[in-house]
């Protein structure tokens, strides 16, 4: 299987770094409350330090919509929306401990963070414009048409695995107690993105090792180097 990101969004975004990760052995997951609260705690000292549109990462994430002729304040990238709504309640729903984890992860770093249950992905994901024909799937259970253009994350078979890049992703692959291997990707465009990027890979290779999860292959993505295969 793959990930790459088209030579248009590459054109589009030159600044664009990614991480990404694989991990097996998600039915043995466990939850680790320790780096919850860790989490939790950074994240608190970042939203009393700055609001979110002032975060570079997210104001980073926010041109980027622009460019796409997105409204930043209508269309949210996944880690804005996710500090918007704990600043609000300070806490979020819990879905898995994989992706509770990552969602905690993806707000103290302010970047967001997609993971895929690769059982439902057709040979790979290509980051890229739609065509108009992909299938999207809602978790109403509806199925959408990304229009031509918009940014998905497209797998060999059409299916889009997400919705405006990092705005929403779909039911589909979205990760469950029967999944059993994911793919972990994590896109920023800020200046410090590299560096940024490569702290959170030390940091999710030792808490997901910590959850009981099977940590694979591994790699920064940019410009020059596109390809990820796993």
């Amino acid at each position: 299987m793959y990930f790459t990101h088209a030579d248009e969004i590459w054109a589009a975004h030159p600044n664009l770094r990614a991480l990404v990760l694989t991990a097996d052995g998600l039915t043995s997951a466990t939850t680790d409350e320790a780096r919850l609260t860790d989490l939790a705690e950074r994240i608190d000292r970042r939203q009393s330090e700055q609001a979110e549109a002032q975060m570079p990462e997210i104001a980073a994430w926010r041109e980027a919509f622009t460019r796409m002729g997105l409204k930043p304040t209508q269309y949210r990238c996944a880690s804005e929306a996710l500090l918007r709504r704990y600043r609000k309640d300070k806490s979020l729903p819990s879905f898995h401990p994989l992706v509770d984890h990552l969602n905690h992860v993806s707000m103290a770093y302010a970047i967001p963070i997609a993971v895929f249950d690769v059982a439902h992905v057709d040979t790979g994901i290509t980051v890229r414009p739609a065509t108009g024909a992909e299938s999207y799937e809602t978790f109403q259970g509806d199925i959408e048409n990304p229009a031509p253009g918009e940014v998905v994350f497209g797998d060999a078979a059409g299916h889009a695995h997400s919705r405006r890049w990092t705005f929403r992703q779909s039911a589909r692959s979205a990760v469950s107690k029967s999944s059993e291997s994911a793919l972990i990707v994590a896109e920023a465009h800020h200046a410090s993105a590299a560096g940024d990027l490569t702290a959170m890979e030390a940091e999710l290779k030792t808490g997901l090792a910590a959850l009981g999860v099977t940590l694979g292959s591994s790699a920064l993505l940019s410009e020059s180097h596109r390809l990820f295969e796993f």
